[in-house]
Formats: structure tokens, sequence, C-alpha cells
């Protein structure tokens, strides 16, 4: 197993009981603020010491009853979301600056491994430049470079493409995840953007008041959300009240199929936008009316009414120029809705 970690730690304010089994080689780790994630992170990489449990990484015991490995010997790297680097060294020397030679002369040739990390993440032409004076890419790949370099058996990432520009941080979290494929190294991330964690991760583990909600497949977490809470977290979704039985659900847009043909009774139905396929209505098809249309880019916001139903439906959908307040449109649904427990 590459990941073996049961631990729990209390605080004056706040109790963390997580427990992840997993093979997998980039994990995330997601949630809001204050859900325990950055904690955990101490715990892994041995800043705080857990009241009980285990670490096991990569078949290797870090802390357990009778082990507690100095952060030192945990082969761990680090990797934070403002970079952490040295303000009066040079690109090349923070690089270098786990290494014993090859860092502390400016004037002299990198050092051999750092000058191939130089090379390949393309900070070559910038190696004796200093963090005030490159970019937050370059400073990125600093960071990623200098955690990397002394071969360690996993990389704890905290937040690291979150100080980046929009475009630039779908890119630069492309280019980690191939490199840290290509050095064989596996990675934990942190982060509370669900896009972040989706798209990097090949199994993530949601985060709400210090435990882990559920833990899968991206695919899995995003599309069977263990609960309302989780559903909502991980993406846009329309929730709605419905009455099931026999495998469908009677709701406000009509009778749908379920994800569970067991349930019976009052429950709620999620709907990812992907499901909903939205178009004008014909006079005597479904009633829905667009209220108002929150524009933003090839993605918009509509606000819907329906006759007898006291709570406008909001669903986002791709931008038309037919939304226009006012129009009469239907919506029908692709694949099965999620079912939630009332």
């Amino acid at each position: 197993m590459l990941f073996d970690i049961a631990i729990h730690k209390k605080l004056p304010q706040f109790s963390l009981d997580v427990q992840l089994a997993s093979q997998s080689e980039r994990l995330a780790l997601v949630g809001a603020s204050g859900s325990g994630k950055s904690l955990t992170m101490q715990l892994l990489c041995g800043l705080l010491k857990p009241d009980g449990g285990h670490i096991r990484i990569g078949g290797e015991t870090w802390f357990d009853a009778h082990t507690d490995l100095p952060v030192q010997s945990r082969r761990a790297g680090l990797m934070f979301q403002d970079y952490a680097l040295f303000p009066h060294l040079s690109v090349a020397q923070n690089i270098g600056f786990g290494l014993q030679t090859g860092w502390r002369n400016p004037g002299k040739k990198p050092h051999k491994t750092v000058q191939q990390w130089l090379d390949t993440l393309q900070l070559a032409h910038v190696a004796h430049q200093r963090p005030g004076q490159i970019s937050g890419g370059q400073k990125q790949r600093t960071a990623l470079a200098r955690a990397l370099i002394t071969a360690p058996k996993i990389l704890l990432l905290d937040e690291p493409f979150s100080a980046l520009d929009t475009g630039l941080r779908a890119t630069t979290r492309k280019a980690t995840a191939d490199l840290l494929a290509q050095a064989g190294v596996a990675a934990i991330l942190v982060t509370h953007d669900q896009n972040e964690a989706l798209s990097f991760a090949s199994q993530v583990a949601v985060m709400r008041q210090g435990r882990f909600t559920q833990v899968g497949t991206p695919f899995e977490v995003y599309s069977r959300p263990a609960d309302e809470a989780t559903a909502l977290f991980l993406g846009d979704a329309l929730v709605l009240p419905a009455e099931l039985r026999g495998g469908r659900a009677r709701c406000a847009i009509g009778e749908i199929s379920i994800d569970d043909p067991h349930a019976v009774g009052q429950g709620r139905v999620m709907l990812r936008p992907e499901q909903l396929v939205i178009s004008p209505s014909p006079a005597d098809g479904q009633p829905l009316t667009v209220r108002d249309v929150d524009f933003s880019g090839h993605l918009s916001t509509l606000t819907l009414t329906l006759p007898g139903q006291r709570e406008p439906l909001l669903v986002k959908t791709v931008s038309r120029q037919l939304w226009r307040p006012g129009a009469a449109v239907r919506i029908e649904v692709v694949g099965e809705a999620r079912v939630f427990a009332r």
C-alpha cells in the first residue's frame, strides 16, 4: 500500500480523525478552509505529532506507537503556497539548497544535478537571477525543482498553484503532474480548489470538519457524491426534493430516472449541469420561464420559475442568445439523478 494513514489529533478548538489506504500515486485532499487539510499535511511531514495512529508511506513506517521519524528522515519534499524561496539566493542556489554542494558560491557553475533541473524545467536562462526578478510561473518551477532534487519518496504540495493566474494555473498543474510521473514521485496535493483536485489527482479525499467524507476517483466523487454537502462543494448541481418510487423520481422538472432503484418515499435528487439539456419550449410544453440570465462567457446561470413552485430553479447551461427573461424553456435530463436521503 503506497499510502496507509490513520491518525488523530485533538486541538483546543478542533479534532482531526482521518483514515486512508490508497495505491494512488497522485492523491488530493480537498476541502473548505478550516476542514483540516493543512493540519493533516503538517502531521504527515512531521511538523506536528499525532496523538495516535500510524503513517506508512511506501511500506515505510513514519509514525506509530513505537516510531516517530524526524522531518529530515521522512524523505518528503515540501512545496508551499508562497513557494518559500530564499530572496537573497539565485534560482540555481535555491534549487540546490538541499544538496551538500553547488549552492553556496554564486559565482561558480551550478552543481551538475542543479543544472539538470534547470534544463528540465526551462530555468537555465534565469539561473543566476533572484526570486524577485522572475515570474510567478518561474518561481513555481524553482520551488518544484528544489523539492524534487533530493529524490523524495513523496512530494507534499500545499496549495501550490493558487498564486498563479488562471490560464497559467492549468498548464502548470498539467506540467507538474507530467513531471512527477516521469520522476516516479508520488504526491499528495492539499487544495481548496475542487477543479484542481479533480484534474490533478487519480484519487480524491474530500475533507469536512476533520474527517474524510468520501474517498474515490475524481469521477466517483463528482458523479456519485456521498452526500448533498459533498455534491455542492465539488461542483455546480441542481438539487431538488422528490417523491421516489420504482427507480424514478417525481420532482419540479418532471419524472426522471434515479441511481437507486430501491429508494422509496421522500428524498432529494441531484443533477449536474451537463445532465440538463435546455431548449425552447413549445406552447404546450413544460411551463418553465426564464426570469433572469447571469451571463459568464460560455456558460450562463438561468433563474427559472415554475407555476406552483415558490422557489425558483438556478440552472447552469451553455450560453445562447435564446436565453432571455420571459422565454419559455423545457429541461430534458440525460442519465440518472443521484439520490440523497431526506
